[in-house]
């Protein structure tokens, strides 16, 4: 690999998130500065080899994380549907229009080729979303999974046309995949198994690229869509978060090859500059569309703008859409380059948007609030707290001792808050009294009653960044209790002391102080 590209490539995401936007931004810029000043065509082609490995890796970890039955709620399903319908039906005489005025490269295109570009347009890039959503501690909140959900119905769409444009017939041993659900208790037994070393990550690489991508091109179906098939059979078992936290760097790199590879398409000239960003002035349109159709399907005002503006952008698979349709002859090939430009104009706006999106809401709250449905969503609706005295942030498995033990002397004025649906499950049918709901997430102490009878709360969430979003969102919602935060790591206590926690608690110093008790209790006997 070039020296150069990596040089290049750092300087530019370095510069982009200083300036407060994502790296992945800073890549696009340097996939196209490497084009002016030159890169290998071996180089090119290794990163678009690389860029391929990224994305079949980005979607087997969203399968694993992704639960299958939340593809078939209204809000994701009919949202996605209709939403691709409404762009194709508005994009279409925009598109023609501008070439009634005399944009050159749209004057001499054919209704199909419109329809085309319509339809890659339509699509919001799910990288983008992740990643914003990652950085937030934002997935598992319910504006992230609804955005998530929507992306991923999106991308069938995208893997559906790919396939159908191949002009293949999937070949007659496609059918024997419907068999692969009965691998299950063979692969859970195995990921059981693995322990937490570099068989779990090899594990995660054969799963994602044999089983599920390699698997489905050989049948004549998408290996991207296989990918994400074997993710979500995988999602069941307990490791799947691991799995996924494994493949995560994997994951990262690969998707830095992709982000360049855009660039590398070609340098856009003046004309298509200007038509990328005539493209991207319809993103409002994008984003509207979105929060008309959310907030019908019973969400909050606020849940609806925030998972619109994770879809403000257009999409990594739109370009994909528009490279196979160039090969293919439907469409000229500087249209690559002009998408490539107008998503990365999205990215910026779209990053914008979702750093801003409180400041926005507070802004137009009563305007927003006249587009909410007067019966909310189950999901999306007030949650009663009753009247605790103890509230747990985190229910896993320190949270559930610190709860029985809590319980032990205080009977039933505690409270614990989990944010995984069959954690939850699993400690209400112990007669716990756990809700549903993401700590980090600001939306989910918007709808929380009752805060004032709380006197203290324990974070025992795994990551520190949670334990911390926590804690700004409860001291926003004027929270006057205590606070008692357990941490892994020694430099985790200086943010905490700054915030005036009131008790900070190291886990492996708790566990050798237990570890000394017991033994000494034991010699005793």
């Amino acid at each position: 690999m070039e020296p150069v590209l990596l040089v290049i490539t750092f300087l530019c995401g370095m510069l982009i998130n200083r300036l407060g936007f994502p790296p992945l931004i800073g890549y696009l810029i340097a996939g196209f500065a490497l084009y002016y000043v030159g890169v290998k065509e071996s180089t090119i082609q290794f990163l678009h080899q690389i860029s391929e490995l990224g994305i079949t890796l980005l979607l087997f970890a969203i399968g694993l994380k992704l639960d299958i039955k939340s593809l078939f709620k209204k809000e994701v399903l009919a949202t996605s549907s209709i939403h691709l319908l409404g762009s194709i039906l508005v994009f279409v005489p925009l598109l023609k229009l501008l070439g009634f005025i005399g944009l050159q490269q749209i004057t001499d295109l054919g209704i199909n080729q419109l329809f085309l570009i319509a339809f890659a347009l339509s699509f919001s890039s799910t990288v983008f979303a992740v990643k914003t959503l990652e950085d937030q501690g934002n997935m598992q909140a319910l504006s992230g999974k609804v955005a998530i959900g929507i992306l991923i119905i999106q991308d069938i769409f995208a893997v559906a046309f790919l396939t159908i444009s191949k002009g293949e017939v999937p070949s007659v041993w496609a059918f024997c995949l419907l068999l692969l659900p009965l691998l299950k208790p063979l692969l859970y037994y195995i990921m059981d198994k693995l322990g937490h070393g570099e068989l779990t990550v090899l594990f995660g690489l054969v799963m994602a690229f044999v089983l599920g991508a390699w698997t489905f091109q050989l049948v004549g179906l998408k290996a991207d869509l296989g990918a994400l098939i074997i993710g979500i059979l995988l999602s069941g078992n307990a490791k799947a978060s691991a799995l996924s936290k494994s493949l995560f760097y994997f994951k990262e790199v690969f998707l830095i090859a992709f982000f360049l590879s855009i660039g590398l398409n070609g340098f856009p000239s003046l004309h298509d500059i200007t038509l990328a960003v005539i493209l991207a002035l319809l993103l409002p349109f994008k984003v509207t569309l979105f929060l008309l159709l959310l907030t019908r399907f019973q969400l909050r005002a606020r849940t609806a703008l925030l998972s619109a503006f994770n879809l403000a952008n257009y999409s990594e698979f739109g370009l994909i859409v528009m490279a196979v349709a160039i090969t293919m002859g439907m469409i000229p090939s500087q249209w690559l380059v002009i998408l490539a430009v107008a998503l990365s104009i999205s990215f910026i706006v779209a990053a914008w948007l979702n750093r801003s999106a409180d400041a926005i809401y507070n802004q137009l709250e009563q305007t927003l609030l006249r587009l909410q449905a007067v019966k909310l969503h189950p999901e999306d609706s007030p949650i009663a707290v009753g009247t605790p005295r103890f509230l747990i942030l985190g229910m896993g498995r320190i949270g559930s001792g610190a709860y029985d033990a809590l319980k032990g002397k205080y009977g039933c004025e505690i409270l614990g808050v989990e944010h995984k649906t069959e954690l939850v499950e699993f400690h209400q049918s112990a007669g716990r009294n756990v809700v549903h709901g993401d700590a980090s997430d600001c939306d989910f102490w918007k709808k929380v009653d009752n805060l004032h009878c709380i006197e203290r709360v324990f974070l025992a969430m795994p990551k520190h960044s949670g334990n911390i979003s926590a804690l700004e969102q409860l001291k926003e919602q004027n929270y006057q209790g205590k606070f008692s935060v357990l941490i892994l790591h020694a430099e985790d206590a200086e943010s905490l002391e700054e915030l005036g926690v009131d008790n900070i608690y190291n886990l492996y110093d708790l566990a050798g102080v237990g570890f000394v008790e017991q033994v000494i209790s034991e010699n005793k006997d």
